[in-house]
């Protein structure tokens, strides 16, 4: 049977994750991609320049861990080294989601921090997200850069880029890019109201101890 037709459910599973991705706001049309870990040898990923609104399984790529196109009809994502870098690097990463959410993406530009303090549910599923230096698009430096940094946090903040998660499976990929854009905004609404009350630290490792 042709890998196309082994991987369909899968296949099916990113792009449905793709456009969740694209409809709750958090990229754009032509930003952001997903990438799912087959086995140990194969990978799932979005392709370039394709309408994440829009997106059907047949149009999610195939690729060997190593580089290879299994699918030449499409061309992988820009950030394809990103990703397998990341795989390369982190046996226990299974699913990764990189995007453009505009308020934890306005944080890359400012190189502030995102308050993950400010509620229970930040705490537990984000911990303390790191800031990635700046490297330019789709290149080796920043596949280098990231997937060095993938072994301190499950959630990166790329310098004046965007956010990039990594989970065991595509739901909690997903989960915590959501739950990074939620902390932004409050962030920020805390900042504006100037009536900030984190949790306090015993608190957070009460959290940490419990769920991390």
């Amino acid at each position: 049977m042709s890998p196309e037709k082994t991987y369909k459910k899968e296949r099916k599973l990113v792009a449905r994750f793709m456009r969740r991705l694209y409809n709750n706001g958090l990229t754009t049309t032509s930003g952001g991609n997903i990438s799912l870990r087959i086995s140990d040898d194969v990978i799932l990923i979005t392709p370039s320049a394709t309408d994440k609104g829009t997106m059907k399984w047949k149009e999610i790529g195939i690729m060997t861990i190593q580089g290879k196109n299994l699918t030449p009809e499409l061309k992988p994502s820009i950030e394809s080294r990103m990703h397998l870098s990341i795989y390369r690097k982190k046996k226990n990463v299974l699913a990764i989601v990189h995007a453009h959410p505009v308020f934890a993406s306005s944080f890359t530009a400012t190189k502030c921090e995102i308050d993950t303090t400010l509620t229970a549910e930040a705490a537990a599923i984000l911990g303390a997200p790191l800031m990635v230096p700046y490297a330019l698009m789709g290149t080796v430096d920043l596949a280098r850069v990231v997937s060095e940094s993938i072994m301190k946090s499950e959630i990166l903040l790329l310098e004046n880029h965007g956010v990039l998660t990594t989970g065991t499976t595509l739901l909690q990929a997903f989960d915590r890019i959501e739950v990074l854009e939620n902390a932004a905004k409050m962030t920020l609404i805390v900042e504006i109201t100037k009536k900030k009350s984190p949790l306090t630290r015993t608190r957070v490792m009460e959290i940490e101890k419990l769920f991390r």
